[in-house]
């Protein structure tokens, strides 16, 4: 797990346009809830966010842009996601079928598949997730 100043680093996506965009999300309070799979955890050996946790997110240059304090941390199976924490995903989703459906985009997707080493990786209803609400605790100012 990599750290910066003794905090994990949060990385949202993978570098470029939509990390660009969830980001600028949460450095605007819109985006204040994450999805992720256990299965990501499960092969970094990296321990699941705790309540009150502190992650410095990282943007699209590797740059420290702000930290977030997880404020609430529970694994869902992928059907169980409900209206309110696909909205406050922050990416403006209108329902949890737009939600699942951008969510099977970039986790059926060739980065995805292949930063878990899983070409035919898929998920269904039964999958298990890590469905984490934070608050921007602090806001870096850029150099």
């Amino acid at each position: 797990m990599r750290t910066i100043d003794g905090m994990p680093v949060a990385e949202f996506a993978f570098p470029g346009p939509v990390r660009d965009k969830l980001v600028a999300a949460i450095l605007s309070g819109e985006k204040t809830a994450t999805a992720s799979l256990v299965r990501e955890y499960e092969l970094e050996g990296s321990p699941l966010p705790q309540l009150g946790g502190r992650s410095v997110v990282v943007d699209s240059h590797e740059r420290p842009v702000g930290v977030i304090e997880t404020t609430e941390v529970a694994v869902v199976r992928v059907g169980d996601v409900d209206e309110q924490f696909a909205r406050d995903e922050g990416e403006g989703f209108e329902s949890v079928a737009d939600w699942r459906a951008a969510h099977e985009r970039f986790w059926h997707g060739d980065e995805f598949r292949a930063s878990i080493g899983e070409p035919a990786f898929t998920i269904d209803d039964r999958t298990q997730m890590v469905a984490e609400r934070f608050r921007l605790v602090e806001r870096f100012t850029s150099t």
